[in-house]
């Protein structure tokens, strides 16, 4: 929502990758960090010579475990550390998955971040009972069809919302 203040979810689009009593965890889709993918690959002595994504932009994926790398994909969840997120997306957060890429031979389609958005149990539910967040049904083609730039706009569009309109003011009647 507009009167968003904290920093790191200003203007941004956040998808939740798991979400239950013990809390709730996602990525920000739509914020990239001054970091490709060949640079981080390059740094875990990651053979990517001919690594077709080494151009790909790392997204700064929130605040919480900001240095670890978490892989958002198609193509199920048979590497070593993966949850699934739908039926069709799973989040992993091991090597192995950044070995294949680098090789070509990891999912058909993928985004990566550095850091996650984290909630301790409860704390989502009250952000949201608070108007602290505008939600939408997630879609896959947001995610790795759309450029950064746009996602959080067509997100809004999706619920009749132009967010350019929306004011961060809280009236009292």
């Amino acid at each position: 929502m507009p009167q968003m203040q904290d920093s790191n979810f200003s203007q941004t689009l956040t998808y939740l990758c798991e979400h239950n009593d013990q809390g709730a965890m996602g990525i920000v889709v739509n914020q990239t960090m001054p970091l490709q993918l060949g640079e981080v690959l390059d740094q875990l002595n990651i053979e990517a010579d001919r690594c077709l994504h080494r151009d790909m932009q790392v997204l700064k994926g929130g605040p919480v475990h900001s240095d670890r790398g978490f892989v958002l994909h198609d193509g199920g969840s048979h590497w070593k550390s993966s949850m699934t997120v739908t039926e069709s997306l799973s989040m992993t957060t091991s090597l192995d998955i950044l070995e294949a890429i680098g090789r070509n031979q990891g999912p058909q389609r993928f985004i990566i971040a550095l850091g996650c958005a984290g909630w301790e149990a409860g704390q989502l539910e009250k952000e949201l009972m608070e108007n602290t967040w505008l939600t939408c049904p997630a879609w896959e083609s947001a995610l790795f069809d759309l450029p950064l730039e746009h996602r959080l706009d067509a997100a809004a569009q999706r619920l009749g919302v132009e967010l350019s309109l929306l004011s961060g003011q809280i009236g009292h009647a």
